[in-house]
């Protein structure tokens, strides 16, 4: 059982939640929802033990836990295969000594007897631990994610963000907990692992704890729904749409009660108010006074804040911004690319689409100089200023400056006041300028990394996958600011709705290469072309 009893969460002086209790039976598989910033990460920390409330208790009772963090975690010299079994430690330690045994057994002599006895009871303890179906578990799991045979053999450390993600969800997966705790797993997941991770946790057993932005995927594996939020933590039974269907309708009561309510205070107010200063009203005004102040307010519901900004380019660039001519590059004797051409021309919105490994990234680093190509040539037009957004910005934010101080850090011809004036576009107002930023969730880490990457003059934007970690309310406002953008665009995404709204043009990375796709009309043509992607 997972459970929260009395819990109240507080970071200096500002309290996150207050008094939240609930239980989460065993078997059962909830989505925890809510805005960035409201305490969803923080909770799943406290019931996977790695946190405690500031008062009251929370935790998880009985059986195995796994727990994915925003964060991957995982030892980057490990070979992938490595990583995996370090989810099985007695088991992995009784291989290796099983190892070691069957080696000195041809040249034991009189010990022989002895290295068969131990082997006999490894091989035993083995089989109890269920050593013999972790390659095929890890196999299973591994495929389903998108890894190829040959990265098994690969160590941690060199693979890109997003597949450093999907290596610590395998880990947690191939273990088969009793308990699973997954915050944000579909973030970096192309649809077909989405698909397939849907799939699996539908099969999982145990008790699931998952925090997603993404609705549709929710549908799929949960049957209740925690809300966290200014009423605490409510719950609902049923799937995300349904959760958002009853919400509604709370809403709606919510309002009617507040309506009446607000409308019997006001009459009895204006009887007060008309005969305060009559001494033969003395009595039942005071009655009335009395009675009002008991009365408990129905606080009704807040519209949910979100981030509302515009993007504007800086500059005016010449009609041929970027090309990137038989560009190659390898790593580890694998081409990621090769001959890779891409022509960007001033005001075009290029989406650059394909699973992930497949090089968009790489392609971006490298028309950023960031890495260098075995061969072809980086051409930018002359007043071209571009930006990069990269896939893991809010990763790099340093812990021990506040919000205003890593975004200052960003613009420093910029004026304090212009600062906080872009902080309040994303929702960060007040003293929430002074908060540390080891202290924020990873949206709001999000919401800052963009702030900081937009708050620069450019007049180019480079963007991989900007819209992980968003909530829905500020993914689609940066939707809608990067469709009013007059500037250029190269975004490489998973996101359909960015390829729906703001591409005018489409890049497939297929085989090391860009094949290029010209969209006229961008709607019904990339959707199909989505479509496609997904098989």
């Amino acid at each position: 059982m997972l459970f929260t009893e009395n819990a109240t969460k507080s970071f200096g002086g500002f309290d996150l939640f207050t008094g939240v209790s609930f239980n989460i039976a065993d078997g059962e598989r909830v989505a925890l929802v809510g805005p960035n910033g409201a305490g969803k990460s923080t909770l799943l920390r406290m019931l996977a033990g790695e946190d405690a409330p500031s008062s009251g208790n929370a935790g998880h009772r009985n059986g195995s836990l796994g727990y994915l963090k925003q964060e991957s975690g995982f030892d980057p010299e490990n070979t992938l295969e490595q990583e995996m079994w370090s989810a099985f430690p007695e088991a992995l330690a009784i291989s290796r000594r099983l190892a070691v045994v069957e080696a000195e057994l041809p040249n034991a002599g009189d010990n022989a007897s002895a290295l068969v006895a131990e082997s006999l009871d490894l091989y035993e303890r083995f089989a109890l631990l269920d050593g013999h179906t972790v390659e095929a578990m890890v196999d299973r799991v591994l495929s389903g994610l998108g890894f190829k045979k040959a990265d098994r053999a690969k160590a941690c450390g060199n693979f890109s963000g997003g597949w450093r993600m999907r290596i610590s969800l395998a880990k947690v997966l191939v273990r088969r907990p009793d308990h699973m705790l997954l915050d944000e797993p579909t973030n970096h997941l192309d649809s077909r692992a989405r698909d397939w991770l849907a799939r699996e946790l539908q099969d999982f057993q145990g008790t699931l704890v998952i925090t997603t932005h993404d609705g549709a995927f929710l549908d799929k594996v949960v049957k209740r729904v925690l809300e966290v939020g200014d009423f605490g933590v409510v719950s609902y039974t049923g799937n995300y749409t349904t959760y958002l269907q009853e919400k509604e309708k709370r809403r709606l009561l919510l309002e009617q009660s507040a309506g009446r309510q607000e409308r019997q205070i006001a009459s009895q107010q204006v009887f007060i108010d008309r005969f305060r200063a009559k001494a033969t009203k003395a009595t039942q005004v005071k009655s009335r006074e009395k009675a009002l102040a008991k009365v408990q307010r129905i606080v009704r519901p807040r519209n949910e804040s979100s981030a509302k900004f515009s993007i504007t380019s800086h500059g005016r660039v010449e009609q041929k911004v970027l090309a990137l001519n038989s560009i190659s590059i390898a790593f580890d004797d694998e081409f990621a690319l090769i001959d890779a051409n891409l022509i960007v021309e001033r005001g075009q919105k290029v989406v650059l689409v394909g699973p992930n490994g497949s090089g968009k990234s790489t392609l971006l680093r490298i028309a950023m100089g960031q890495i260098d190509p075995l061969e072809g040539q980086v051409q930018w037009a002359e007043r071209a200023r571009p930006g990069y957004y990269e896939q893991h910005q809010d990763e790099a934010l340093d812990p021990n400056l506040t919000v205003l101080q890593e975004v200052q850090a960003a613009a420093k011809d910029a004026t304090e006041q212009r600062v906080r004036t872009v902080l309040g576009e994303f929702l960060f107002k007040g003293d929430d300028v002074f908060k540390p930023v080891s202290v924020l969730s990873g949206g709001e880490r999000s919401r800052v990394a963009l702030a900081k990457f937009l708050i620069q003059p450019t007049n180019v934007l480079l963007l991989d996958e900007p819209t992980n970690h968003l909530d829905k309310a500020t993914h689609g406002s940066l939707v809608k600011a990067l469709h009013k953008y007059d500037g250029t665009i190269i975004c490489a995404t998973h996101d359909p709705e960015i390829l729906d709204t703001i591409a005018t043009h489409v890049y497939e990375m297929r085989g090391g290469a860009c094949v290029s796709t010209r969209v006229i009309e961008p709607t019904a043509p990339v959707k199909a072309q989505l479509k496609k992607y997904k098989k």
